[in-house]
C-alpha cells in the first residue's frame, strides 16, 4: 500500500502518480531523444520511437519480488485490498502527465520542435516502469485500450502471475518475461519473492507462453557474480518458453540497487555478448542486434521483421 514517505520518495525521484497505483516516468533514453537525438536500444531493435514511448505502470509500489538488482524504490509495504484506477483513468492521466514532464524541453534550443510535438503525444506504451503489472486486475482491458487509440504496448512482467497472462482477452504487442535466475536456488537469493511458489509459478508461465498469440521476448538480467554463466540451465528455460527472442542485458549499477549492489557486479558488453553468444549456440540462435552502450544483445532463430511497425 501507498504511504506518505513512499509518495514523497517517489515523487522526488520525478514520478508523476495517477490514480493512487499508477504513475509516469521519463526514462534516460526519452531525454537523449529529445537534446541529442540518440535512441532507445528498442527503437534500433523493434523500430519504436523512443521519444513517443509512454514508460508507465499500473502499479508503482506494488511488486511481489525484491531483485536486489532493480534500480526502483523498495519501498511497497502490501499489495492485497488496492484500489487501482480504470483504464481510461490511468491512460488518460499518464499521457497528462507525460506533456506536464515534456514541457520543458520546448524551451530548450537542443530540442527538434517536432520532435518535442510528437513526444506530447505517445504511441508507444511501455508496461514496465515499477513494480509488477500483472498484479493489475484490469490489465487485458487497459491493453485494449491501448490498442484501440493506435497504441503498440511492450509489457514486462517476472513471470509470477501466469493466470493473469492465460486470461488476457487483449495481448500486447510484445510480451517480455524477466528470467533472471538460471535455477531456483539463484532465484530465491537474487530476486527475493514476497509470495509462495514464486519459482513454480515463473516456470508455469514459461510453459504457456508458446500459447500466446503475440511477440515474446525472454530477458536474461545478467549480473557479475550472482547469475552470469549457467548456459546449459538458461537454455533449458529458454526452450520451454520458445520466445521469439532472447535479451541478455547486463544490469547497470543505478537507481536505488547502488544500496544493495557494487560496481563491479555490472558486467561489461564483452561479457554479455561471450555469454549470448554461448547461450545463442545452445539455442540454434543467432545474435541479431547489440548496443554497446545499453549492454545488450538480441538473440533470435531466423532473422524475422522486427519492426513493430
Amino acid at each position: 500500500m501507498t504511504d506518505a514517505g513512499t509518495m514523497e520518495h517517489l515523487e522526488k525521484q520525478q514520478y508523476r502518480i495517477v490514480g493512487g497505483t499508477g504513475a509516469v516516468k521519463l526514462c534516460h533514453w526519452m531525454r537523449q531523444k529529445l537534446i541529442n537525438g540518440r535512441a532507445c536500444y528498442k527503437e534500433e531493435f523493434y523500430g519504436i520511437a523512443s521519444h513517443r514511448c509512454l514508460q508507465m505502470t499500473p502499479s508503482v509500489n506494488i511488486c511481489n519480488f525484491r531483485c536486489l538488482f532493480c534500480w526502483r524504490f523498495h519501498g511497497m509495504t502490501g499489495f492485497e485490498g488496492v484500489r487501482y484506477p480504470e483504464p481510461e483513468e490511468l491512460l488518460e492521466g499518464c499521457i497528462r502527465e507525460q506533456r506536464v514532464l515534456v514541457s520543458g524541453f520546448k524551451g530548450d534550443d537542443r530540442c527538434d520542435p517536432s520532435l518535442w510535438e510528437e513526444a506530447r503525444n505517445p504511441d508507444q506504451v511501455a508496461i514496465s516502469l515499477s513494480g509488477e503489472p500483472a498484479l493489475y486486475p484490469y490489465l487485458s482491458d487497459f491493453i485494449e485500450l491501448c490498442t484501440r487509440k493506435g497504441m503498440t504496448t511492450f509489457l514486462v512482467t517476472n513471470g509470477s502471475v501466469p493466470k493473469a497472462l492465460a486470461s488476457l482477452d487483449a495481448l500486447p504487442t510484445q510480451l517480455y518475461v524477466s528470467v533472471t535466475a538460471p535455477n531456483r536456488e539463484i532465484f530465491e537469493r537474487l530476486c527475493v519473492p514476497q509470495t509462495p511458489n514464486a519459482w513454480d509459478n515463473l516456470m508455469e508461465t514459461l510453459d504457456i507462453l508458446p500459447s500466446l498469440d503475440t511477440r515474446t521476448v525472454i530477458r536474461h538480467t545478467l549480473v557479475a557474480d550472482w547469475n552470469l554463466g549457467w548456459e546449459d540451465e538458461y537454455a533449458e528455460l529458454d526452450e520451454l518458453a520458445d520466445p521469439l527472442f532472447v535479451e541478455p542485458k547486463g544490469y547497470v549499477f543505478v537507481g536505488d540497487s547502488r544500496t544493495r549492489m557494487r560496481m563491479d557486479n555490472m558486467p561489461s558488453h564483452a561479457v554479455v555478448r561471450e555469454f549470448s553468444g554461448r547461450l545463442g549456440d545452445k539455442l540454434s540462435m543467432e545474435i541479431l542486434k547489440e548496443r554497446e552502450d545499453s549492454r545488450v544483445v538480441l538473440l533470435g532463430r531466423r532473422a524475422p521483421e522486427l519492426s513493430i511497425r
